[in-house]
């Protein structure tokens, strides 16, 4: 008798902890090796509600500092997005992680492959977002002195610029952090970038914070924390007029809390490898791969094995933009060319708003609670389905 309790008590445990465990999320990691021409080697992250999300997902692109320099793509996963995700920290979007092998980060570069990634995957160009830290800062501040037209918002962390024309800098929301006790890049940097802005006009987009007593790797806390992405999220380059989220707050004491806002053990990572067709060296269509390796978040630490070279039974060939497709059936060819429909909806998650939502979807409150006939005051259940146009 003392047996069976024993078993019924140790049942029950079982199932209270299983009930009790987070919902997992799915990522995949994929490397990029020699892929697009005279570029960086780079890491794809794309989440499970890629599908669901097609053409409104966003794009945040990541720029290392100089201590992940190399040509070991993992290295590049010891801090940033890549490490927050695998630690527990969900952010939906295409995540892109180049590698830059040294010396300083070459714009060209990295615009070369943000505009292969977003000809692979259905993103929202108006939802692209940079950021960067030390090196990395640096490597944002030349991006957007170039390319500004391309980024939403872009969050730069104790780096600076040689550059003086700036002026590109106050047309996209940019906030600077940097710590007055940082020794490997003075934060006067952070004030030159300010003063060089400040010839080209107002600075109406910029926010710049200099956090007293914060030394140069405290900034990469930053990575996992909600907030960032939350801040980078709210911007769209369809707003209009373009605006800097100032609602969102973020402080040196905030970095305290880096690591324990995250569920740890939540996401399951999958790392696969980019293989293309061997007959066509130029062909940079995207293909399925093969040669999955799966990474939990208490594997995140150790070293990964990463395939370079999938399985050829595993990999499907993408057909050709170019070539005619074959006859489809009669029946087949009638269901294609049915009009489809235009609804989209969004699956709500943990942390979501209304306002969030529609300003996601470029909708309004109103309008959200009409299709679903809610109101405002309506609380959102986790895994409810809402239409959003």
């Amino acid at each position: 008798m003392n047996n069976m309790k024993k078993k019924i008590i140790t049942l029950i445990t079982t199932l209270v902890l299983w009930v009790a465990l987070p919902a997992q999320t799915n990522y995949t990691f994929i490397t990029h090796h020699n892929v697009v021409k005279n570029s960086y080697n780079f890491w794809v992250s794309v989440p499970d509600t890629y599908e669901e999300q097609k053409g409104v997902i966003p794009v945040v692109l990541f720029l290392h500092g100089a201590s992940l320099r190399g040509t070991d793509l993992n290295r590049v996963r010891r801090y940033g997005p890549l490490d927050a995700i695998s630690m527990g920290r969900d952010i939906n979007a295409i995540i892109i992680a180049p590698q830059n092998p040294g010396g300083a980060w070459n714009s060209v570069k990295v615009l070369d492959i943000l505009n292969w990634v977003c000809s692979q995957y259905a993103v929202d160009t108006n939802r692209i977002y940079l950021i960067g830290m030390s090196l990395g800062g640096f490597g944002t501040i030349e991006f957007l002195a170039n390319h500004a037209e391309k980024i939403a918002a872009s969050m730069e962390l104790c780096g600076g610029t040689i550059r003086k024309d700036l002026c590109k800098l106050n047309t996209v929301p940019l906030w600077i952090i940097h710590g007055t006790a940082d020794r490997a890049v003075p934060v006067s940097r952070a004030t030159e970038i300010y003063e060089s802005m400040k010839k080209c006009g107002p600075t109406d987009l910029l926010r710049l914070d200099k956090w007293a007593g914060v030394n140069h790797g405290d900034l990469a806390r930053l990575f996992y924390l909600k907030e960032t992405y939350d801040w980078l999220f709210s911007h769209s380059k369809a707003d209009n007029p373009r605006q800097v989220n100032k609602e969102i707050k973020l402080s040196k004491e905030d970095m305290s809390r880096a690591y324990k806002d995250i569920t740890r053990g939540s996401n399951v990572i999958t790392v696969k490898a980019y293989s293309r067709k061997k007959q066509d060296p130029d062909d940079m269509r995207r293909t399925d791969d093969g040669d999955d390796e799966v990474v939990d978040s208490k594997q995140a630490g150790q070293p990964l094995t990463t395939p370079e070279a999938p399985s050829s039974n595993q990999t499907v060939q993408k057909p050709d933009q170019n070539m005619q497709p074959a006859s489809k059936p009669a029946a087949q060819q009638q269901t294609a060319n049915k009009p489809t429909s235009t609804a989209k909806y969004h699956t709500v998650k943990q942390g979501d708003t209304l306002y969030a939502i529609a300003k996601k979807y470029h909708t309004t409150v109103d309008k959200i609670c009409k299709l679903n006939k809610i109101k405002e005051t309506t609380i959102l259940q986790i895994g409810r389905k809402l239409r959003v146009k």
